[in-house]
């Protein structure tokens, strides 16, 4: 998809809300340059933020490689769906949806109205 905030913005609603997607992954975009405008799309569309993801997938990037305080990559709420901004490199991103694969399930759970306790 080219780096153009309206599409990427208009690809992540029509996931969520024509398609029912629960979980929305973004690849790239989420760097310095100019053309990466990833986190700006995924804020246009968001309900709410899930700083959490994106917190820990930079501290856990920062102990394998410097450059990961650079990111500026977001996740974020829409309705009930997660939103999650991955870095371009193939590598990065897997590492980095790795960081926060085991709380998706329970992070879905929550948004859906799963009343149990989170400590349980």
């Amino acid at each position: 998809m080219p780096d153009e905030a309206d599409l990427i913005a208009d690809a992540i609603i029509r996931a969520i809300d024509q398609e029912g997607a629960d979980v929305v992954v973004t690849t790239g975009g989420t760097g310095l340059s100019p053309r990466d405008v990833t986190p700006e799309a995924t804020r246009a569309v968001i309900d709410r933020d899930l700083p959490g993801f994106a917190e820990i997938m930079r501290a856990e990037s920062y102990k394998i490689t410097p450059h990961a305080i650079i990111s500026r990559a977001i996740c974020g709420i829409r309705r009930n769906s997660i939103i999650i901004n991955l870095p371009g490199s193939r590598k990065a991103a897997s590492e980095c949806l790795g960081f926060v694969m085991a709380a998706i399930p329970h992070a879905l759970a929550k948004l859906k109205g799963d009343p149990s306790d989170c400590a349980s």
